[in-house]
């Protein structure tokens, strides 16, 4: 996508946002956005495939751009990657990144930013993981996002799962039987595939049933409609630690954080509100903090040589 109102090149700034199903690169300045949209970037499943694409998208954008890689790396930038989960990760990637003025952090404070803004509010992100936010009185807070094994809870990948694991459980007799039941040990020949599947799927694999599952649930399938009921307790269960009270907005962002509306209570139904923007607006946002503070730094250092040398 190429957004221009003229050829201006003022204060640009670069953003990445990447996660289990995509990697999305742009540089903003205010008058244009240009960005391209690369593979899976999550820094914890794969940390060398991770930066290929990114590499790969600096790449595609320096061509969009016309202009050299250095420029590039020479811009204040943002990187927000699922799987940063600390400090140590965060390092590792800088080193692998020719980045020279970069702040690096996991998926999550892009998809606050550019779903609330300025605003307050929370948010429950559900895409191929998930993760939960708030945004209160300009202090953030983040909860979730630990990954297929031991969180993701409500994500695409954990509605995938799930709906494979009622599957072998309807097989078994230990649930009645759906037509999505059908529809799956159809689709995976029987249920030693569907073993064989989930014995080597990726998130993002999991995460790619979740569509039919969501259908399966408009059309009042018993199973489809459990699995949906589930994740939505887990927003129920989990936004009020996180700050919300009824009236406060939430915003239910990814590819399936939209389709629980249905199967929240109403109080939380009445605070939906649609996102400002997406992750990558708030990435772009966070750049331009960067080149702030980047700037304030530059004039802090200016102010104190002059205050030394008129000594």
């Amino acid at each position: 996508m190429v957004i221009s109102m003229d050829d201006s090149w003022k204060s640009p700034v670069l953003a990445i946002d990447g996660g289990g199903t995509r990697c999305r690169l742009a540089v903003a300045d205010g008058h244009m956005i240009v960005s391209i949209e690369t593979g899976s970037a999550n820094v914890s499943t794969d940390f060398d495939a991770a930066v290929r694409e990114v590499m790969q998208g600096l790449v595609r954008l320096a061509e969009r751009l016309e202009r050299p890689m250095g420029a590039l790396y020479a811009l204040p930038a943002f990187v927000g990657l699922a799987g940063v989960t600390g400090p140590a990760m965060a390092e590792r990637l800088r080193t692998a990144l020719p980045l020279k003025h970069v702040r690096i952090a996991d998926d999550r404070p892009a998809a606050l930013r550019g779903a609330l803004g300025g605003k307050d509010g929370v948010i429950a992100h559900c895409g191929t993981g998930s993760f939960f936010a708030a945004q209160i009185n300009g202090a953030s807070r983040f909860a979730g996002g630990w990954g297929p094994v031991l969180g993701d809870e409500a994500s695409a990948q954990w509605i995938g799962r799930a709906a494979l694991r009622m599957t072998l459980e309807s097989s078994d007799g230990r649930c009645d039987p759906s037509p999505l039941c059908k529809h799956l040990l159809s689709d995976f020949g029987d249920t030693a595939g569907i073993v064989r599947f989930a014995g080597a799927a990726l998130p993002s694999q999991f995460g790619a049933l979740a569509p039919l599952v969501t259908e399966f649930a408009r059309r009042g399938d018993n199973l489809a409609c459990d699995i949906m009921r589930s994740g939505a307790g887990e927003i129920v269960r989990t936004l009020p630690k996180m700050g919300w009270i009824p009236g406060l907005s939430i915003c239910l962002t990814g590819g399936i954080g939209p389709h629980y509306v249905p199967y929240l209570p109403q109080d939380m139904q009445a605070s939906i509100m649609a996102p400002e923007g997406e992750p990558l607006d708030g990435a772009i946002s966070l750049a331009r903090d960067l080149t702030k503070d980047l700037a304030r730094d530059l004039a802090k250092g200016l102010a104190q040589e002059i205050a030394y040398e008129r000594h």
